[in-house]
């Protein structure tokens, strides 16, 4: 299964139980919920904006059996879809409704995937979903993403909760959740739909400490 969080949910690119008005557009952007400048690094990823040339990311993640169902890259790619996908993906902000960036690696610079903050009904709480292509999976981007982008959102972006909600049998994502600084709170039964059935949603968060502002 892909990692992934917010969306069916997993997530990870569609919006999430929020209704954006106007004024959650206004929260959003005072809240400095912007692109990261600098981009968020580390000694393996990098966070940046989506770019028309990604497009070989988008493809690749069209072939995997999972992310299609539940996110919206497209099951059959084509170079419309994919641009399609990558104009969505910029929207997120323009919108208010939250911020979605790919997952480079940080030498080459090429996309292996997303991660995107997705605002709910309460401005000051993000759903956060990823995807890796799997040829780039078991190497750390998702964890190494996931921390990144929820350690900005709540030093930086003024948010005070950070969640994941991950099918209950996604064992590889709940270990990258809680490798990347997140606490299990429980179960939201049958939260999810998995072809003709329902299945459960196990939740994870990060939130703001008063002493420190950044995520625990």
């Amino acid at each position: 299964m892909p990692a992934s969080v917010c969306d069916q949910v997993p997530g990870l690119d569609r919006p999430c139980g929020a209704h954006h008005d106007d004024g959650l557009r206004r929260l959003a952007s005072a809240m400095a919920l912007q692109y990261p400048d600098p981009d968020l690094a580390n000694a393996i990823v990098r966070l940046r904006r989506w770019s028309e040339d990604d497009l070989d990311c988008i493809e690749q993640a069209a072939t995997d059996r999972n992310i299609p169902t539940g996110t919206t890259v497209p099951a059959l790619f084509t170079v419309e879809e994919g641009m399609a996908f990558i104009h969505r993906q910029w929207s997120r902000l323009d919108d208010g409704e939250g911020l979605s960036l790919a997952v480079a690696d940080v030498e080459t610079g090429d996309a292996l995937g997303l991660v995107v903050l997705m605002l709910r009904s309460d401005p000051e709480i993000a759903g956060i979903g990823y995807w890796i292509i799997p040829r780039a999976r078991r190497r750390g981007f998702a964890t190494s993403a996931i921390q990144l982008a929820s350690s900005w959102a709540l030093r930086d972006a003024g948010l005070a909760r950070v969640e994941g909600l991950v099918h209950g049998h996604n064992g590889a994502s709940q270990r990258s959740l809680l490798a990347a600084g997140f606490e299990q709170e429980g179960t939201l039964r049958h939260l999810f739909r998995d072809g003709d059935r329902r299945v459960d949603a196990v939740v994870f968060s990060r939130v703001a400490t008063r002493r420190t502002g950044t995520g625990v």
